[in-house]
């Protein structure tokens, strides 16, 4: 009976849900105290519903319950426990699931959180994440019920997709879905506001750390996500423009640019119609990656494979949402005024063209995206557009934006002078364009697009520094500078945080993208191939067994001055179940450089321990990437724990902040 009681929980969330919703936007309306009070625990008794529900469907995967068609088409007795928990959101029920008890979580958090709040304006964003929530409690319901039973049930289940049968698996998905629907507690504050015709510095500032949180998040989530692919899939890539990977990406950029704008609405009460669409666009583009993995409208290794009728479903959400989101905003903009004035070289000025610049970048990736879909559904052919458009269009607009972010921290409210810092920075300039010239060598060729990434990532983290001792020393007084370094708020510090892992990471995708090395060799026992002064000496395979299947694993000897310097094992494994052939790669990873080996097919199917093909790559400062994201999201994490996001706060002039203070 426990699926049952999940399936009974899920009815009472949706019940739960519609009604909190309803009720607390209609008392914050028109005033009725009751109303109003039902939003904690509302969101909190629909938390408990969904979570009580989530826990049944897990104990049903635990306990190989191959009664429920969701466990038997995505479990398999022989499957570890850990992927056996994991895989409740292996497949399209259970990650909706998932996603709705993130989204409950949130609303959770948002409940216990927002104790300054004022009552009205709690009710209505809990009201409407509440509404959001009916939408998908509804949607899995009617289309996607993962506790449909068969009667009698069957003996085995089909396994979980060996590509999902990783350590990745019980890590991205959460991190990513948490980040997702995080944007959506953003989403509540902008209606809210809009509701309540409250579109001050007030609802900005409550806004920013739930924005910050789901911004750290989804960077993490996308960062988890990309390794996972570079060490699962064997291909050694990083990034491949996966029509679902730039699902993420888009409400990713789109979320940066709200950041920024929250936080010249919260100082200068500039930009509020601008930021509320900005919230508005970054959920929406949310829910719009939902359509695209759960439609069937593309193939990806990242897709759920779904029948239509499904996605039919979740565009008419999406149509829904966007269109009355829309419609409110139309209806109050008008009402709204501009804010403070800035000069034509202002911060406020070099923060608006960031924010034009993340849209143009997140808009160039959704139509790389949906024009191929588009052209397929007016069945005027077939088209796929691939790297070579992204690169092309990607990177003219993201060099000028990351150019720019190594100046906006000097620049003043209201009017700065381009002179004064053009003499801050000149020397910063020149050093990284010397470095830009010169350090390509070091490794090999110069090319124009080496150096362009060396010399935006060399200036940024140079700038990050001038700013910050130049603020540590004019708040120095008599103290240290280390004191007076850790005096500093930390969205300053969150800000050059941030900052600094952008620099790090274009420094990963410059240096991977300019000097990687790859080969695909046939390879027999004793022989070696050599990649950039790394020599790999094949020794032969052996058969190995894993907990639910059988591998042949690699023995290779990395050399370097022809001395052994490691062994690497990478696997070909195929699963019991699904007989599905799977690459392990074997990596060698370094601060400086991944060596990577993966097992392709035996040359002769009959003789496995002859001849294999082989592919080797080099792969220089791809670590970088990684780190310069987990640097961005802990830049994100410390910024959002500022005191100001924690205890009210008295009013300031915003234009007599110093210069470098962070935005």
């Amino acid at each position: 009976m426990i699926p049952e009681l999940g399936h009974f929980a899920l009815i009472l969330a949706l019940l739960v849900s519609l009604a909190v919703g309803v009720l607390t936007l209609l008392g914050a309306h028109q005033n009725r105290g009751p109303w109003i009070a039902l939003a904690r625990p509302g969101a909190q008794a629909m938390a408990f519903l969904v979570t009580i529900a989530y826990l049944c469907l897990t104990q049903a995967f635990v306990a190989n319950d191959f009664s429920v068609i969701y466990v038997a088409q995505h479990s398999n007795s022989l499957l570890p426990l850990q992927y056996r928990i994991a895989g409740v959101w292996g497949g399209h029920e259970g990650s909706l699931l998932l996603w709705m008890l993130m989204l409950t979580w949130w609303a959770l958090l948002v409940s216990g959180f927002s104790r300054n709040l004022p009552a009205p304006m709690l009710a209505r964003v809990l009201g409407t994440l509440c509404l959001v929530a009916f939408g998908f409690l509804l949607f899995i319901l009617l289309t996607s019920n993962p506790f449909e039973r068969v009667l009698p049930g069957v003996a085995e289940g089909r396994d979980l997709n060996p590509m999902l049968q990783d350590p990745g698996l019980v890590i991205h998905p959460p991190l990513l879905y948490m980040g997702y629907v995080g944007f959506s507690v953003a989403y509540a504050f902008a209606i809210a506001a809009l509701l309540s015709g409250q579109l001050d510095a007030a609802w900005a500032r409550w806004s920013r750390p739930w924005t910050l949180a789901a911004w750290v998040l989804l960077t993490l989530g996308i960062a988890m996500g990309s390794w996972w692919a570079y060490y699962e899939l064997g291909w050694g890539g990083w990034w491949f423009w996966d029509p679902v990977e730039n699902a993420s990406l888009m409400p990713w950029l789109v979320g940066t640019a709200l950041l920024h704008s929250l936080a010249v609405t919260e100082k200068r009460g500039s930009f509020k119609n601008w930021t509320v669409l900005l919230a508005i666009s970054a959920f929406s583009l949310s829910l719009l990656g939902t359509f695209l993995v759960r439609s069937g409208v593309l193939t990806s290794v990242h897709a759920f494979a779904t029948d239509p009728t499904r996605g039919i479903f979740i565009l008419a959400f999406l149509v829904t949402v966007i269109g009355l989101s829309l419609a409110l905003f139309v209806w109050r903009a008008p009402k709204v005024g501009l804010g403070g004035r800035f000069g034509l070289f202002s911060r406020e000025s070099l923060l608006l063209t960031n924010n034009v610049l993340l849209v143009v970048a997140a808009g160039t990736v959704l139509l790389g995206t949906l024009y191929p879909l588009l052209i397929d559904a007016l069945a005027l052919g077939k088209i796929s557009v691939g790297p070579p458009y992204f690169n092309a269009v990607f990177v003219p607009i993201m060099a000028p934006l990351v150019f720019l972010m190594g100046i906006g921290p000097f620049a003043r409210w209201k009017h700065a002078s381009l002179p004064e810092i053009a003499r801050l920075l000149k020397w910063a300039l020149g050093v990284a364009g010397v470095v830009a010239v010169t350090l390509p060598f070091m490794y090999g060729s110069w090319t124009p697009l080496v150096g362009l990434g060396l010399l935006l990532a060399t200036w940024v983290a140079l700038t990050v520094a001038i700013n910050f001792v130049q603020r540590v020393q004019a708040t120095r007084g008599s103290d240290s500078f280390l004191s007076a370094a850790l005096r500093q708020p930390r969205h300053f510090w969150g800000m050059h945080l941030a900052h600094l892992g952008v620099a790090v990471f274009v420094v990963g995708i410059t240096m991977v993208g300019g000097y990687q090395e790859e080969k695909d060799v046939k390879m027999a026992p004793g022989d070696t191939v050599t990649v950039s002064g790394n020599t790999f000496r094949f020794l032969g395979v052996k058969q190995v067994e894993g907990p639910n299947y059988t591998a042949w694993q690699g023995q290779v000897e990395l050399l370097r001055d022809g001395r052994l310097d490691k062994r690497l094992h990478p696997e070909k494994r195929h699963y019991r179940s699904s007989m599905m052939p799977m690459t392990e790669a074997a990596i060698d990873a370094g601060l400086l450089r991944d060596v990577y080996v993966a097992l392709g097919e035996p040359i002769d199917r009959d003789k496995p321990e002859a001849e294999w093909a082989v592919r080797v790559y080099y792969k220089p400062f791809v670590d970088w990437i990684w780190a310069g994201c987990g640097i961005m999201a802990l830049g994100g994490l410390v910024a959002m724990l500022d005191r100001r996001y924690r205890t009210r706060r008295r009013r300031k002039n915003p234009a007599n902040r110093p210069a470098g203070e962070a935005p």
